[in-house]
């Protein structure tokens, strides 16, 4: 019998790793002779250099950069060497984890370590990069990445913008003429599980703004600050991308990775899957189990058990689901490849004993279901 684990991580407990080995654990225990195939995955968002390293035998790196509020952090990034491939998480240098919430600043925090980390991938001689971008503590458009790439961006004084989306507001002019030279050489990809626009109701700003600090009136002022700032954008480049799906996200960052090194949009479960040879190692399968913290309607979103079991489905084979919760609107998934799916909690318990406990009730909910299986095979 031939089983694949592929989850994702469950946020602020396990790594998508630590969940697929406790899942096989649990397995191993009914079926001791089954091969267990672990693909740890992801949807773009953290740990997504994590999983596909896990699964490529890629090469973790780190790097010095400036944090969304300026301070210096470490951030770590995967190189594929045999690729030239690059996977940068730009959560490790502009992430909402590396601001405390009494901090978060969305009209002053900037994209510039994520455009750091760019420019050491350029470095070691990248020639793909996958830009993952969930989780991002900005706002600014991606125009603090495409400064520390070479891009100028001048107020009508001719002094250079200082950090942030609201900043833009006072853009007067856009300089290309030192922006690195080595970027037209790169194949660019976007992996994230967002399609906003970059303006309006369902913009950047307007849906995401808050959550990184804005308030009502922020969140107009950073709105028309972007619109600003792909109206100069507009005037320098050959195609205005700001209602395209995907430019919203990562506040705006899938915007100028667009607009400025003329990346694709991919949802990130895609991504990851190609990289980690999912659809290969589904062929021949008996059993796909994937998993997420929460697992409801916004799954159909692009995240990682909807991608996961659309590639099962393709090949016909059954996809159960384990996650820490069960929300809204899960049951929608029953039509997109999904047979069926179980929360971890064995009892009342909270939020802190779930994510505590979760190798072990990942175990136990595995087993369960391989008992299950096991009795379901015998009235066949």
């Amino acid at each position: 019998m031939k089983i694949i684990i592929a989850p994702d991580s469950f946020k602020d407990s396990l790594s998508a790793e630590g969940v697929a080995q406790a899942i096989a654990a649990g397995l191993a225990q009914v079926w001791p002779q089954a091969e267990l195939v672990q693909c740890p995955m992801a949807d773009g968002g953290e740990g997504t250099v994590e999983s596909v390293l896990a699964a490529c035998n890629g090469e973790l790196r780190s790097q010095s950069v400036r944090g969304p509020l300026g301070a210096a952090v470490e951030a770590r990034w995967g190189w594929l060497a045999d690729s030239h491939t690059a996977i940068i998480e730009m959560a490790e240098a502009s992430g909402l984890q590396l601001v405390p919430p009494g901090q978060r600043d969305a009209c002053t925090s900037s994209t510039f370590g994520t455009g750091e980390l760019i420019r050491a991938a350029l470095d070691l001689g990248a020639q793909r990069i996958i830009l993952a971008i969930g989780g991002s503590a900005t706002n600014d458009g991606g125009a603090g990445a495409m400064q520390a790439l070479g891009i100028q961006l001048l107020d009508a004084e001719e002094h250079a913008l200082p950090p942030g989306g609201l900043a833009l507001a006072k853009l007067a002019h856009i300089n290309l003429e030192h922006l690195d030279p080595r970027l037209a050489q790169v194949c660019f990809e976007i992996a994230a599980d967002v399609n906003n626009p970059l303006c309006g109701p369902h913009g950047a700003s307007a849906i995401f703004g808050p959550q990184k600090g804005a308030n009502p009136q922020q969140v107009q002022q950073l709105d028309a600050a972007l619109g600003h700032f792909a109206d100069h954008c507009a005037k320098v480049l050959p195609k205005d991308v700001r209602d395209e799906p995907g430019s919203g996200a990562a506040g705006g960052l899938g915007f100028a990775a667009k607009a400025f090194l003329g990346a694709q949009f991919r949802a990130g479960v895609e991504v990851v899957a190609e990289l980690v040879g999912l659809d290969q190692a589904v062929r021949g399968a008996d059993l796909v189990i994937t998993g997420e913290g929460r697992f409801d309607a916004q799954t159909l979103r692009g995240k990682t058990p909807f991608g996961v079991a659309r590639i099962a489905q393709q090949h016909g084979v059954p996809v159960i689901v384990i996650a820490g919760t069960l929300g809204e609107g899960y049951e929608q998934m029953y039509a997109h490849g999904v047979d069926a799916a179980f929360a971890l909690p064995d009892g009342p318990m909270s939020l802190e004993q779930a994510c505590s406990e979760a190798p072990r009730l990942l175990r136990e909910r595995a087993a369960d279901i391989a008992r299950v299986w096991r009795v379901a095979a015998r009235g066949r």
